[in-house]
């Protein structure tokens, strides 16, 4: 992502005051993993992240990763471009969320 755009969107989702949502995708799953530091406040956060920068179809795509991590690698590793596009997207989502996040 590009670093204005990033800034743009940090600030955009520390300002916005959001009510109640369904859980994403995203969210869901990170609730459901048996990592230690899976809480409703980090997993809740997460998610606004994704709903922010992945498309519904990438957000489905991705939380498979918290029950499967080895098809993570798979995608990372894939030759197929659509793979490459997505695994692009998924790096900037993970940066945006552990800089949000954190």
């Amino acid at each position: 992502m590009k670093p204005i755009l990033s800034a743009a969107l940090l600030a955009a989702m520390t300002f916005t005051v959001a009510g109640p949502a369904p859980a994403s995708p995203i969210e869901r799953a990170c609730l459901s993993s048996p990592r230690d530091g899976a809480s409703r406040r980090l997993c809740s956060c997460i998610g606004r992240v994704a709903e922010q920068t992945l498309s519904s179809s990438d957000q489905r795509k991705a939380a498979k990763f918290f029950k499967d991590p080895h098809s993570a690698q798979v995608v990372r590793q894939s030759d197929r471009r659509s793979d490459e596009r997505f695994w692009e997207r998924y790096v900037d989502f993970g940066a945006t969320a552990a800089a949000v996040c954190s």
